[in-house]
């Protein structure tokens, strides 16, 4: 028996799948994004209440911060060895975004163009400055691009996150090299000189740059979470150590949030939430979670739309003279709808056309192998074809 037999396996570290503690963060956070976006239009300010209700920028940083892990558990591995395609990669990520926004941006100018034409100005015109939305539409309002204020303001996420999501390769290539417990301390570093880099020349925190600077605010995020998955993927830790970790995080980040914002620590225990989630493995996939998380995108996108058009129309009508108990449940009405209008979105538009162009991707792919085992025949060449992913 070699030495190599007697040597015990080392345990491999969980895969991420779906329908687990991953895709349920992601929905909680999505409908929390949608409370802080409703917070202004409730009967009392949400954040008159408690002061947590306009911390909703730390939400916003989680999805940049489980982008960059998601997809780094996915395809890091292959992107750092170019096993991946790149074209293909960009491709994907690239469709995943863009028809779904372009269709909401058409339904939003839509109703805004109809309103105007019928003669009922919105509640807030400033916000819909025609100047503003070229910026939005294109998805470059985060790169000091001018105009991109108001209309789905949220985009500005999307936008930012593009620029990531296309870095990515080479950030893999860069860090893939090094030991896991360094990558992870040079990201959180990463993070507090830029954090100190923002305040000092751009006057915001990291967390807090606005929309013109979102890439500088993104990219620093986005590694945080690249860093998290290296470490994940390479690192073991027992199912039970993670999640006290992240059962720990967890009260830890909310109890910080009854006293203050503690942002950049809330965005470390955020991490370590993120980091342990993908650390649990999933032994009963949830069918109902995958599709909570799968909607958590239309949540996202749509969820801005909804607030216009229902608390316009309320405006319209003339809400302010209702009860507050009756503005309450109008309210509460407009917020449920906003679960109701992202489920038909994804259901009726952004489900079926990933789904379609997923099928024309596979069939594109399917035919370039062909055409390459072809052409290896015709001269002889051995030729290895890789799956696009």
């Amino acid at each position: 028996m070699s030495r190599a037999d007697d040597e015990p396996m080392k345990p491999i570290p969980t895969r991420i799948a779906r329908g687990g503690w991953l895709d349920a963060l992601r929905f909680i956070v999505g409908a929390l994004i949608i409370l802080y976006h409703f917070r202004e239009a409730s009967p009392v300010p949400l954040p008159q209440i408690h002061p947590v209700f306009d911390r909703g920028y730390l939400l916003t940083d989680f999805f940049i911060i489980d982008s960059g892990y998601v997809l780094a558990r996915i395809y890091g591995d292959r992107l750092a060895a170019g096993q991946a395609s790149l074209r293909a990669y960009a491709r994907q990520r690239l469709l995943r975004v863009i028809p779904a926004h372009l269709v909401v941006s058409l339904i939003l100018v839509t109703i805004v163009g109809g309103a105007a034409l019928a003669g009922v100005a919105p509640s807030n015109p400033r916000w819909f400055d025609w100047s503003q939305l070229p910026a939005q539409v294109l998805l470059v309002q985060a790169y000091g691009v001018p105009g991109g204020q108001g209309w789905n303001a949220p985009t500005w996420t999307l936008s930012a996150l593009i620029g990531c999501y296309l870095l990515l390769p080479w950030i893999c290539r860069a860090l893939w090299r090094w030991p896991p417990a360094l990558v992870v301390i040079g990201a959180v570093t990463v993070v507090v000189v830029a954090d100190f880099a923002a305040s000092l020349w751009l006057g915001d925190p990291i967390y807090r740059l606005p929309m013109r600077y979102g890439i500088l605010r993104a990219l620093p995020l986005f590694l945080l979470g690249v860093a998290a998955a290296f470490y994940g993927a390479r690192v073991h830790v027992a199912p039970r150590l993670a999640a006290g970790i992240g059962v720990s995080a967890a009260v830890a980040l909310v109890m910080l949030q009854a006293f203050g914002g503690f942002s950049l620590l809330s965005l470390g225990l955020m991490t370590a939430i993120i980091w342990a989630a993908g650390a649990i493995p999933v032994v009963r996939p949830s069918r109902l979670i995958e599709h909570l998380a799968l909607m958590s995108f239309s949540m996202f996108l749509t969820n801005e739309v909804t607030r216009i058009v229902w608390f316009g129309l309320l405006d319209a009508l003339g809400q302010e003279s209702l009860t507050s108990g009756v503005r309450w449940a109008l309210w509460s009405v407009g917020f449920a709808g906003a679960f109701a209008a992202a489920a038909v979105f994804r259901y009726s538009f952004d489900r079926p056309v990933q789904t379609w162009l997923k099928t024309s991707g596979a069939n594109r792919a399917a035919m370039d192998a062909e055409t390459t085992r072809v052409a290896s025949r015709a001269s002889g060449a051995v030729v290895t074809v890789e799956h696009p992913g």
